[in-house]
């Protein structure tokens, strides 16, 4: 089970590597910038993976870098038991507007970290994007949670720009949040 521990060692870590930076933290994980561990059901904390991108990242450099030190198979996921995948900002299929409801994520220590977590229901809507199982359980556990409002989360998956999500998957992925009922 990831932790909120585990974000803030995780940004330590990318930080020191790409010597400072404005970070964004994609994917499951992104919930820890707005909950604790604690309320965040097992199914949204289960991965191992920790995705974060530096903004302005030119070529994918910084990326590249946090990879290749801190990813899957690392020395560093040896000694921690979870891993970073360096990614770029535009990895995640987004809601228009998401850039203005980041999640600031507050590191207690004298680091002067720079970093964001997508808002949950930006980050719902991203994986259900993708269209694949787990993202639906993942959401489904969210849900049940009381933690993501199915209405807010279509509204979100509307607001994905249509080069982004055809519309085909659109519809088949609202009528997954319908299926979830009202909140």
């Amino acid at each position: 089970m990831a932790t909120n521990e585990d974000l803030h060692t995780a940004l330590r870590e990318a930080s020191r590597l790409v010597r400072g930076g404005r970070f964004l933290v994609i994917g499951s994980q992104s919930l820890l910038g707005s909950f604790t561990h604690d309320v965040l059901p097992a199914a949204a904390t289960a991965s191992l993976e920790f995705d974060i991108a530096v903004f302005g990242d030119v070529n994918s450099q910084a990326a590249d870098r946090i990879d290749g030190v801190l990813g899957e198979w690392s020395d560093f996921h040896d000694e921690h038991g979870f891993y970073v995948q360096g990614v770029d900002v535009d990895t995640a299929v987004l809601p228009e507007g998401w850039q203005g409801r980041t999640v600031r994520v507050p590191i207690d220590d004298e680091s002067e970290i720079d970093a964001v977590c997508l808002e949950p229901h930006d980050t719902c809507a991203a994986k259900l994007a993708r269209n694949e199982e787990r993202d639906r359980s993942f959401v489904r556990a969210l849900v049940d949670a009381g933690l993501i409002d199915p209405s807010l989360l279509a509204q979100r998956i509307r607001e994905i720009p249509d080069e982004r999500l055809e519309m085909t998957r659109e519809s088949v992925v609202l009528a997954f949040v319908r299926s979830l009922g009202p909140r």
